[in-house]
């Protein structure tokens, strides 16, 4: 077992507690999970996001709930409503780039105002019975605004930072930026986390080489299209193709069981849902196969496009 751990970042409508807990069972690998960011929204929590922290979904596996506040009251709220349901761990969010959360000044907005940063980082010192940890990107419009919040970091009891080296304005577009990472890296007295871009073994690898000192890497978008990903780097081998085929088509199963135990929507609901997964999953697959699974308009319908899919993968 290495001492280089992989974390599943959190993605609002993907890796809700269903999902998560059908990885680690069928997949595995990943050694610590994250919960879709909570936020306040007309002074409470919406009542789905409750549910996705309900503790007894979430035993079986590490979870850490995340949080996006713009305010040290904001955090304290979202922090004692999770701790009350019996976490004792944190992650705060200062990387979201989507503008619904920017123009509140939560996520990478909070990065281009260090001072209504480190307010709200500094109630982190009110929970000494909870480990706190932060993830965000390197600025919000400027490469170099990290440096003002990293000295604020570097000076609190966090268990480890996780950075995203992109620019908030960047959103997802052009490539993550290494070199503003490796600045970021050589004055980060915190265990350190690289996101961002990474969609295979070989990528993990060559950042594990690149920055020797890192304690591992979050994985969000290359996970949700190969679930396989962090588990094949720990074996260090590549499962046959039958092994793998099998794998997916019971994580696809034991998807579709959960969510239609779980959704009261009936069919059109749940198969919005189900087909939400390809929005990633298998992105190299056979692109008319994808396009018959994507205009599916019934369940069997989809169904049947899946099976030949997996089928052909």
């Amino acid at each position: 077992m290495t001492d280089f751990e992989i974390h599943f970042a959190p993605l609002q409508g993907y890796t809700d507690c269903v999902y998560r807990k059908v990885h680690a069972a069928i997949f595995g690998g990943v050694d610590t999970y994250y919960t879709p960011f909570l936020r306040v929204e007309n002074g409470c929590v919406r009542s789905k996001d409750l549910r996705d922290i309900v503790r007894s979904d979430n035993a079986p596996h590490n979870v850490i709930p995340q949080l996006i506040a713009a305010n040290p009251d904001e955090l304290s709220y979202l922090t004692d409503l999770v701790v009350k349901e019996g976490y004792n761990r944190v992650d705060i969010n200062m990387g979201c780039p989507f503008p619904k959360q920017t123009r509140l000044k939560r996520g990478a907005r909070l990065l281009a105002f260090p001072e209504d940063a480190a307010r709200l980082l500094a109630c982190i010192k009110d929970y000494p019975s909870v480990s706190f940890s932060v993830k965000l990107r390197h600025g919000w419009d400027d490469c170099s605004q990290f440096e003002e919040i990293l000295a604020v970091l570097n000076d609190l009891p966090l268990t480890h930072v996780t950075l995203h080296p992109r620019l908030g304005i960047q959103q997802y577009r052009g490539q993550a930026d290494k070199d503003v990472f490796a600045r970021f890296y050589s004055l980060c007295r915190i265990p350190l986390y690289y996101n961002g871009d990474i969609g295979s073994d070989a990528e993990i690898n060559e950042l594990k080489e690149r920055f020797p000192n890192l304690a591992g890497v979050m994985l969000g978008r290359g996970l949700l299209a190969y679930p396989w990903l962090a588990s094949e780097w720990k074996q260090g081998e590549i499962l046959p193709v039958n092994e793998r085929r099998t794998k997916l088509i019971g994580f696809h199963e034991r998807l579709l069981d959960a969510y239609t135990s779980r959704l009261e929507g009936g069919e059109h609901q749940l198969l919005s849902k189900m087909q939400t997964l390809w929005d990633y999953l298998l992105p190299d697959a056979d692109k008319k196969l994808r396009k018959k699974v994507l205009k599916s308009t019934t369940l069997p319908q989809y169904l049947q496009a899946v099976s030949a899919l997996f089928a052909t993968y």
